[in-house]
Formats: structure tokens, sequence, C-alpha cells
């Protein structure tokens, strides 16, 4: 384990990617996540983890790891939060490109390898991404989203309160993050939606059309902790974004639309999206979930008498 001032910025060695994940108390997940990494087809990169107070086994499991593969780096710190803690991991990144992961999402096997070959034929691309599948907590398919590929796909997507990247799958030249300030320490939330903004406004970006990541959602994590707090700061990230550009901000509100829909319970979102998609055995789990939880709710019974029905 290091610390941030024994590290150095060495380019003697330094390799093409630098995977980066901040993690706090994510020791449920971290080890398939860990091991969807270190199984990557594209060998050339360092796996830096900065672990942000975690209280659970996390930093246990990470020191576990870092015993095994050498290109673990671990970095262990008091808590000061997501959007500070990924600046860390910017400034001390030695990749030429860095990947950004999560402790609970899995990446498929040939995920570094298209992004890095996409990324060294296209000298204008920032920032590319990839389809991603949606996973229940259990690791169940729900949906596919991301289907925006192209620049201006992308860039209207998000100036329009859409969600077109995701954050852990995207891979971003190292250089170009440096140079537009990184992440803004004014947003705990959403800090990804004003990067990917801004690097939009400096160079290209793009999503491969395979699927290269599944996204896990479940309770805790920071999409439905912030329908169940209401917090985001996505308007102001908006209108910021309409100012640089000189644009004229719609003249309607912006009313910010979550990528995930807002019910509440997070059953009732899953069960409905994965039916829409196709995936009756996950959108049964959940419509029966729905049912338990609220019992006496007509919604509840439609809801399972669909999925069974399969439309």
């Amino acid at each position: 384990m290091q610390n941030a001032e024994s590290r150095t910025n060495t380019k003697a060695d330094a390799p093409t990617v630098t995977v980066l994940m901040a993690v706090y108390n994510g020791a449920r997940y971290l080890r398939e996540a860990l091991e969807s990494i270190l199984c990557q087809s594209f060998r050339d990169f360092e796996f830096l983890i900065i672990d942000d107070g975690s209280t659970d086994d996390t930093l246990a499991i990470l020191n576990e790891y870092a015993r095994k593969d050498a290109r673990i780096c671990i970095i262990s710190q008091p808590n000061r939060g997501l959007t500070k803690t990924l600046n860390q991991g910017v400034r001390l990144a030695r990749g030429k490109f860095i990947a950004r992961m999560d402790a609970d999402d899995i990446a498929l096997p040939d995920r570094l390898q298209m992004q890095v070959e996409y990324l060294c034929n296209r000298p204008e691309c920032v920032l590319v991404g990839s389809r991603v599948m949606l996973v229940d907590p259990d690791g169940l398919p729900i949906r596919e989203i991301c289907d925006e590929k192209t620049h201006g796909e992308i860039d209207a997507a998000l100036l329009g309160h859409g969600w077109p990247l995701v954050h852990p799958a995207v891979t971003i030249r190292t250089q170009a993050i440096r140079e537009i300030g990184a992440y803004s320490e004014k947003y705990r939330t959403n800090q990804d939606h004003d990067l990917f903004l801004r690097l939009a406004e400096y160079g290209r970006v793009a999503n491969l059309p395979e699927l290269l990541l599944h996204y896990r959602q479940h309770p805790d994590s920071i999409s439905m902790g912030n329908i169940r707090k209401k917090v985001d700061p996505l308007a102001d990230i908006l209108n910021e974004a309409f100012r640089r550009r000189g644009m004229s901000a719609p003249s309607r509100d912006i009313t910010p639309t979550p990528g995930i829909a807002p019910p509440l319970n997070p059953h009732q979102i899953w069960a409905r999206d994965a039916l829409c998609a196709g995936h009756l055995s996950t959108a049964r789990k959940h419509a029966v979930a729905t049912l338990a939880i609220f019992p006496l709710s007509p919604q509840s019974w439609r809801m399972l008498y669909r999925s069974l029905r399969g439309r």
C-alpha cells in the first residue's frame, strides 16, 4: 500500500492505461469488480485504487489482491468524498489514458483493448464509452443503455439532461482531463456529467457499439441515493454549460431526468425496465419483490401479471 506522497509520477515505466477506482465501503461487490479488470485481455495497465476511508472489509480485500498482482496500487486516505478522491487519482495517474471503474460493476474482458485501440486510432477523440447493461444487485440483466454513438448524439443528449455515457464505462485521455481541470469540486454528485460536457467542448467524444460493462443497480448506489435524497445539481451544470458555449438555455425549466426513473421503490423500476427489455426472469423476480412490499397495490398485481405473461 502506498500513500500519495510516496508515489512518483515517473514516465520511464509508465503504463498505457491507469484504471482508476475510488471506493468507499464497497466490500460486497469488490472482488467481482477487481477480477473483471485483472482478467482484461489488454494487460498494459496500472490499477490505481483509492480507498476513501472505508470502515468495512474493503481495505483488507484490496491488500489481498495487491499481494497477488503488482499492477495494483492502493492508496488509503481519510474519507474525502468521491469528487476529491477522483481528482487525487487524476493527479497520480501515470497512464496515457484513464479508464474509470467502480467497485460494484463488471468490465467485460475486451473493454480496455477496444477502447485503447479506438483512442489510439482517433487522436481527435478525448473520451470513449460503450454500450452498458444495467444489472440488478445479483447481476441479472435489466436493460441496455447508451444508444448514442457519435459526438453529436452524445453532446445533444448531455445538454438535454440525458444519460448517454456511464462513468465507469469511459476511458479518457489523461492530458485532456488534466487540461480542463479534472472534476469540478463544486459538485458532490453528477460530477461526471459536468466533466463529460467540458470534455465534449475540448475534443470529440464517442461510444463504442459493443457492450463492455455491466453497471450494477442497487439501493446503495449513487444514482438510487440521489433519487431518495433528491440531490441533483444537474440543472446548474447544464445552465453553466449553456453559458460557457454562449448559448441560450431552453425557455422551459431544466428539470433533470435521471437515467433511472423516479419511483422510489427500485424493484418497481427494475421489473418494468427488465420486462420492456425482454429479461423476463429479472422482471418476475422484482415484480414479486414489489408485490411483497405493496401487496394491496393494483399496480403491483398488474406488474406481476404482465411479467408472468411476458409482456
